[in-house]
C-alpha cells in the first residue's frame, strides 16, 4: 500500500519547485501567474459565508448557563489576550522591520496602496448598514459583527424553541462550506507552485532572505508573548514560572509536533485538571470555547503578516490603519475554522482588507509549516493560560495538584 503524502507535504514540494523553475526558467514562470490567480480566486469565494456561518454556530453553540459571568469573564479574557498578540505582532513587525530588506513596490501590476482609514471611519466601519452588501464586497468584519448578533439571537431563539431544525440547518451547511473549502485546497500545491514560480520570475531569490528574517521576528514575538504570559501567571497565580511549563510541556510538544489545536486539545483539557489543578468545571467551559474563540496565535500571525507584507510594498501605516490591523486580526481569529492550510486562508481574509494584493500570501507558503507551529503553541498555550486566569478568579485551582503533592 503506498503512504499517502500530507498536504503540507505537497505545499513544501511545491514551493521548492516553484523556487527553481521561478530562478531557471523565468519566462515559462510569469506565464504560470493565470493558475496562481485562479487558485486564490477560488479560495476568496466561499471566504465571507464560511466566516458568517462559523461565528454564527460558535456563538449559538454556548450554552446559555455558560452565558453567564463566568462565561463573560472567559470571553474578556480570550478578547483581551488575543488584542494584545496582535499588538505585540505589530510591535514586534516594526521594531524588528521583518520586510524591509524587500521591495515589491514595482513587482505589483497595480500601484498598492494601504486604505485611508481614520478613527471615527474605524469604529463605524466595523457596523454594516446591509449585510448583503457586506457580504457582496467581502467587508470581513461587518460580516463577523452580524454574525455575533444573529448567534446570540439564535442561542436565544434555540433556547426557547428547542425543536426548531435551524441550529442543524446552519451547521449542515457549514460542513457543505468547509467542503468547498477542501475541494479548492486539493489544487493549493499547484496554485502555490504557480505563484511561487511567478513571484520568483519578477523578484529573483532575494525574497528568500527576507522570508528567514520574517520567520525569525515571528518566532521571537512567539516565545517573548509566551514569557509574558507565563510572568503574568505566576504573578497573578502566585505559582513557580518553571513547574508551570514543567506541568505543560507535554501539551505544548504535542502542539508543536501536530500543528494542530483540534488534535492537542483532549491532552491539554486532561493536563490541564491533573497537573495544572484546574476544576473540571472550568477546564470544561474555557478550552472548548477557546478553540473558536479564543486564537493569540492566529491574531498575532495575521497581524505579524500584514505589517510585513506593508514593508516589502514599501507602504506606511497611519496609527489608524495599524490600530484597525489589531482589531481586525482580532476579530478574524474568531473565525479561524479548522481547515486545511487554515494559515493561508486566514491571510487570504484579512490581506485584501487593507488595500494589500492578495497573490503576496504566496509568497509566505514556504515558511507555513513552521508558521503552523507557532501559531498552535501560542493558541493552545493561551487557552491554558485563559482557563487558569479565569480559575484563580474563582478560587477554582488546586495548588496541590498543581505542585504535585497530590494525584487528581
Amino acid at each position: 500500500m503506498t503512504k499517502k503524502v500530507s498536504m503540507t507535504t505537497q505545499i513544501v514540494i511545491a514551493v521548492v519547485l516553484g523556487i527553481l523553475l521561478g530562478a531557471v526558467f523565468p519566462i515559462v514562470g510569469q506565464h504560470l501567474k493565470i493558475i496562481g490567480d485562479l487558485f486564490l480566486r477560488l479560495m476568496q469565494m466561499a471566504i465571507p459565508v464560511l466566516i458568517l456561518g462559523q461565528i454564527i454556530q460558535a456563538v449559538s453553540s454556548i450554552e446559555t448557563k455558560e452565558l453567564t459571568s463566568l462565561g463573560g469573564r472567559t470571553i474578556v479574557v480570550f478578547g483581551l489576550s488575543s488584542f494584545l498578540a496582535a499588538v505585540w505582532g505589530i510591535l514586534m513587525a516594526i521594531v524588528f522591520k521583518a520586510g524591509a530588506g524587500t521591495d515589491l513596490s514595482a513587482a505589483s501590476e497595480v500601484a498598492v496602496e494601504a486604505k485611508e482609514i481614520s478613527f471615527t471611519e474605524t469604529f463605524l466601519g466595523f457596523v454594516p448598514t446591509n449585510i448583503f452588501d457586506a457580504l457582496s464586497s467581502g467587508t470581513i468584519v461587518q460580516i463577523i459583527v452580524f454574525a455575533l448578533f444573529f448567534g446570540v439571537a439564535l442561542n436565544k431563539f434555540m433556547s426557547t424553541h428547542p425543536e426548531s431544525p435551524l441550529g442543524k440547518v446552519i451547521v449542515d451547511f457549514n460542513d457543505v462550506i468547509i467542503m468547498i473549502i477542501r475541494y479548492v485546497m486539493i489544487i493549493a500545491p499547484l496554485g502555490i507552485f504557480a505563484l511561487i514560480a511567478s513571484t520568483i520570475s519578477n523578484l529573483g531569490l532575494d525574497i528568500i532572505g527576507s522570508l528567514l528574517s520574517y520567520l525569525g521576528v515571528y518566532a521571537l514575538a512567539t516565545v517573548l508573548f509566551l514569557g509574558l504570559w507565563i510572568t503574568l501567571i505566576s504573578v497573578y497565580v502566585r505559582v513557580s514560572p518553571i513547574r508551570l511549563i514543567k506541568n505543560m510541556k507535554n501539551m505544548s510538544v504535542m502542539a508543536l509536533a501536530t500543528t494542530s489545536s483540534a488534535i492537542t486539545l483532549p491532552t491539554a483539557m486532561e493536563e490541564t485538571q491533573t497537573k495544572l489543578g484546574v476544576s473540571q468545571r472550568i477546564t470544561n467551559l474555557v478550552l472548548p470555547l477557546g478553540m473558536s474563540l479564543n486564537s493569540n496565535g492566529s491574531a498575532m500571525h495575521m497581524a505579524i503578516t500584514v505589517m510585513t507584507i506593508s514593508q516589502m510594498y514599501q507602504i506606511d501605516f497611519s496609527l489608524a490603519q495599524i490600530a484597525y490591523v489589531a482589531v481586525a486580526a482580532t476579530i478574524i481569529s474568531l473565525a479561524n475554522a479548522v481547515v486545511p492550510g487554515a494559515g493561508l486562508v486566514s491571510l487570504a481574509i484579512i490581506v485584501p482588507q487593507m488595500g494589500l494584493p492578495i497573490e503576496s500570501i504566496a509568497i509566505f507558503a514556504g515558511v507555513e509549516w513552521f508558521v503552523g507551529m507557532l501559531r498552535t503553541i501560542l493558541n493552545v498555550n493561551s487557552d491554558v493560560y485563559s482557563a487558569i486566569v479565569v480559575a484563580k478568579s474563582v478560587n477554582e485551582i488546586d495548588y496541590d495538584i498543581f505542585n504535585g503533592r497530590k494525584n487528581a
